[in-house]
């Protein structure tokens, strides 16, 4: 009979051959984080490992591990505690399975540089292990953060020796508050609403066909309601947890946290003018392998969540499950909790440790900062960029990429436009590591 961990392989192995992998995963298992191990199949044996993780989400086959894999380097997949258990995520204590990913890889034979990729929410988790890996946990204290990190727990990381950021979020505290439904006035009352901040009013500038064009009056307004709700909550979050600490509560070590209205509200996804396009002339990376410098647009388009029809009981219509968001309160203030008072342009970064803009002030290895061009997160990696404290730092587009960094295909437009992109992206990055490592 074969033990658990030989059916494991062979059903990684399954999975990777579907995507054709040019590398045969190894699992590790790493307490209570896991993960998959891949080596180059030829040329000389690596010096440089990558490891490549997220918060809650199964990285195990991440398009980096094969791609990465394949240009030479050592490449470990890392899945947390938190995998596929996002209501339950402790932030601070992600960094405890990245520091065994980091420690598992200096082991290896040969290797002598690690670099952590952070993709989409692994910008934030790879950040912070960085930050404390440098500064100590002193960086995740302090009377202005809404949860203070654990001086034992967070001592003693081994430093990476270089961070790339792929298309990397602010912060998954950021994209929640962002995504908080702003016409929501009264938490204790799902029904009871605001109309004048209803994104789906065509008064407003909504458009069911194409990118919404939103006034500016009523961007500031809703950016600053959806602040406005965000501290609402970290307040009720906060006077829950004391109550519990005082044993003045059902559950004196946490509870339940159910947030109404809680995803769809974004406006971004609706009005493609909202951080569409860098502030500053920046190298974009074109199909072609060109690199060129200038103002850079995403060439995103409206998605499904423009349509009425996406709105989910949101925007005024009847309240429905989908758009809740549950989480635990430690889980809600450790991990989306954030303060501001206009969700844009007005955040405290550093009130969060799940936050990549306040990280990348506290770590000084060399930085890559990647953004995708066909998707939303262009001036939030411009935003990375310009925060970070690494003198050694770069930020580029990629023309017509995905978040997932696969080829974007404009809507009756040519399917090949940007059929490079997978390829560009990670020759530039192979060229940044070999560059310095």
């Amino acid at each position: 009979m074969r033990n658990p961990i030989s059916i494991i392989c062979l059903l990684v192995l399954g999975i990777t051959s579907l995507v054709h992998a040019q590398s045969n995963p190894l699992f590790v298992q790493l307490g209570p984080a896991k993960g998959a191990l891949y080596k180059p199949d030829n040329g000389p044996a690596p010096h440089v490992a990558v490891l490549i993780a997220h918060r809650s989400g199964n990285f195990m086959t991440h398009i980096g591990t094969r791609e990465l894999a394949r240009r030479g380097f050592l490449v470990l997949g890392l899945n947390t505690r938190f995998e596929n258990n996002e209501p339950n995520v402790i932030f601070e204590d992600i960094a405890l399975d990245v520091r065994a990913g980091v420690e598992f890889l200096k082991r290896q034979p040969g290797i002598t540089k690690v670099i952590l990729f952070g993709h989409s929410g692994g910008g934030s988790t790879m950040t912070f292990y960085q930050a404390m890996a440098e500064k100590g946990p002193g960086a995740s204290q302090g009377t202005n953060k809404i949860v203070q990190g654990d001086s034992q727990k967070l001592s003693g990381f081994p430093p990476a020796d270089g961070v790339i950021l792929a298309d990397a979020h602010p912060g998954t505290s950021v994209n929640f508050l962002r995504a908080l439904d702003a016409m929501l006035v009264d938490e204790g009352d799902p029904l009871k609403l605001d109309p004048a901040l209803d994104p789906f009013s065509p008064a407003s500038g909504y458009k069911a066909d194409g990118s919404s064009t939103y006034t500016k009056e009523f961007k500031q307004k809703y950016h600053q309601a959806q602040s406005e709700r965000m501290n609402r909550l970290i307040a009720k979050a906060m006077n829950l947890s004391a109550k519990m600490a005082a044993g003045q509560h059902t559950y004196r070590d946490d509870d339940i946290f159910l947030v109404l209205r809680g995803s769809g509200g974004g406006l971004k996804g609706r009005d493609l003018s909202i951080h569409d396009a860098t502030t500053q002339p920046r190298r974009l990376l074109k199909n072609d392998g060109a690199i060129v410098t200038n103002i850079i647009h995403s060439v995103r388009e409206p998605g499904d969540q423009n349509a009425a029809s996406g709105r989910g009981g949101r925007g005024g219509g009847a309240l429905t499950f989908n758009s809740t968001r549950v989480f635990t309160v430690r889980s809600f203030l450790s991990t989306v909790a954030i303060r501001s008072t206009n969700s844009i342009d007005g955040i405290n970064w550093a009130s969060a440790n799940n936050s990549v803009p306040n990280n990348v002030q506290n770590f000084t290895v060399p930085l890559l900062v990647t953004a995708m061009g066909a998707h939303s997160f262009i001036r939030d990696n411009e935003l990375h960029y310009e925060m970070a404290a690494s003198a050694d730092k770069e930020f580029i587009v990629i023309e017509g990429a995905t978040h997932n960094m696969e080829p974007h295909r404009p809507r009756g437009g040519n399917p090949d436009q940007y059929s490079n992109v997978t390829r560009n992206y990670f020759d530039h990055v192979a060229q940044w590591i070999n560059k310095r490592f």
